[in-house]
């Protein structure tokens, strides 16, 4: 059995209150309504919804790419919804990992330099005394996704999966308190798809990281520890009936 990561006793993702409207000509259009989470260490929490539903925007609130109206969004502890664009993008570099259905991935850049770009961007000017470690981290990862023997392969060299692979080591690589991942397995083939997805699923296990994964597949909801369900807006119980968006 991989040994997973200490635990901390405070949830590293909380969110309370979440509201978010977006303006349509000269109205509002409400999109989350009072949105309330607590994600903690290892674990991997399953995001369903219809199209439409909040998904998407709750992540990026989540993720600290947009603001909520009302509500707060704690990491370890610490509010960091009301943080400026500076302070934001350092704190998404260091503490919070991305994994989405597109992969993301820079095309001039081989596989290790796309890993090792959010290090760079977070590390600063320390990156020079600290690439030697960086680097052997990151070759790691992509050893642990199966992809060592292709660590100089640039993204139009891999295949889809293994462009997966390469995000879910990118957003590893900064050891996250907290991952996102918004239909990570959606450009993907079912086989392909669930291979992937229990690799990200058991690294971040092995990294105590907290799992968000907003998906449409009941299959892929059923691999992680509980799921989360988003209707107009709002979480609703597991067990309720959800009416069909018109």
């Amino acid at each position: 059995m991989t040994p997973t990561a200490p635990v901390s006793s405070v949830p590293p993702l909380v969110a309370h209150g979440l509201e978010k409207a977006y303006r349509v000509g000269r109205g509002r259009l409400p999109v989350l309504r009072g949105v309330s989470l607590v994600l903690c260490s290892g674990e991997l929490v399953a995001l369903m919804g219809a199209s439409g539903s909040g998904k998407s925007t709750l992540l990026h609130l989540l993720g600290l790419m947009d603001r909520p109206d009302a509500g707060e969004v704690l990491l370890d502890g610490e509010r960091v919804d009301r943080l400026g664009a500076g302070a934001a993008a350092r704190v998404r570099a260091r503490r919070i990992g991305f994994v989405f259905q597109q992969f993301q991935l820079l095309p001039e850049l081989n596989a290790l330099q796309n890993v090792l770009l959010p290090r760079r961007l977070a590390l600063g000017r320390l990156w020079w005394r600290r690439r030697r470690a960086e680097t052997a981290a990151a070759r790691r990862l992509l050893e642990a996704v199966g992809l060592g023997e292709r660590l100089r392969h640039r993204p139009t060299m891999l295949s889809g999966g293994e462009q997966q692979r390469v995000a879910i080591a990118r957003a590893l690589v900064s050891r996250p308190a907290v991952l996102l991942a918004d239909e990570p397995t959606g450009n993907l083939d079912r086989r392909t798809g669930h291979e992937v997805l229990t690799l990200l699923l058991d690294l971040a296990r092995a990294h105590g990281t907290a799992v968000l994964l907003a998906t449409h597949d009941p299959a892929v909801a059923q691999a992680c520890d509980r799921v989360l369900r988003l209707a107009d807006g709002e979480l609703v119980p597991p067990d309720a009936e959800v009416a069909p968006t018109p």
